[in-house]
């Protein structure tokens, strides 16, 4: 893996805490289908979360939150579908699409940022 992979493997890994912190069970990680992958699927309450996770380090040029363009929300969409269709159909609560922007600074802890209902 290299220095990119460990920086987003370590986003997610803490995403998926944050997740948890907040009462959510994170149902799967890093589902894969040909239409491409969603890094953390979780349950809140009655409804499923699809959840992208974007992990930059401080001083980057772009804020982890900009990835999120229209192309890539309609992308995340299509996949909470195939997601969806492939576990049985979207449950009593429905689903929703949140972002986690993760900044890693040079020093000091890092700083998650939970964006719910992005698309």
């Amino acid at each position: 893996m290299d220095a990119r992979g460990v920086l987003g493997r370590y986003g997610e890994d803490l995403a998926a805490r944050l997740l948890t912190d907040a009462g959510m069970a994170v149902l799967e990680r890093n589902w894969r289908c040909r239409a491409g992958e969603i890094d953390i699927v979780a349950r809140d309450g009655d409804a499923v979360v699809v959840c992208e996770v974007k992990t930059r380090r401080s001083g980057a040029y772009e804020h982890p939150m900009a990835a999120v363009t229209p192309a890539k929300a309609d992308r995340l969409r299509r996949l909470a579908e195939l997601w969806l269709h492939a576990h049985g159909g979207p449950p009593p609560g429905g689903a929703r699409i949140d972002l986690i922007g993760v900044i890693v600074p040079r020093r000091g802890a890092p700083v998650a940022e939970h964006v719910r209902g992005v698309a």
